[in-house]
């Protein structure tokens, strides 16, 4: 009888078992001192974009943290900003001479 009563127990656990290892692989995030205003606000914005209220939550997180793509070498040369002044030019002016006269003779 005992063996069959803790055969049950660890029946019972079991589920509990499963959902915590479940819950395990996703880490959770309370926030507390939340103006009223804001979870207002959050409320009303979730139910805009037909979401729960935790779900947006982790959409905004996503979008406030993802990385920005990468650029490739063109764009982040092209995202150099321009000199202001004349000053800088001076520095990388290519001065091409005339080609010069050879004596082949």
């Amino acid at each position: 009888m005992a063996d069959s009563a803790a055969g049950l127990d660890a029946a019972r656990r079991l589920p509990v078992l499963t959902a915590n290892a479940i819950n395990a692989s996703m880490a959770q995030l309370l926030v507390r001192d939340l103006d009223e205003a804001l979870v207002a606000a959050l409320r009303k914005r979730a139910a805009k974009h037909g979401r729960s209220v935790e779900a947006e939550h982790r959409e905004i997180l996503k979008a406030a943290l993802k990385k920005p793509p990468a650029r490739d070498f063109k764009e982040q040369l092209l995202a150099i900003p321009k000199s202001q002044t004349d000053e800088d030019e001076d520095d990388f002016v290519f001065e091409r001479h005339v080609a010069r006269d050879v004596d082949l003779g």
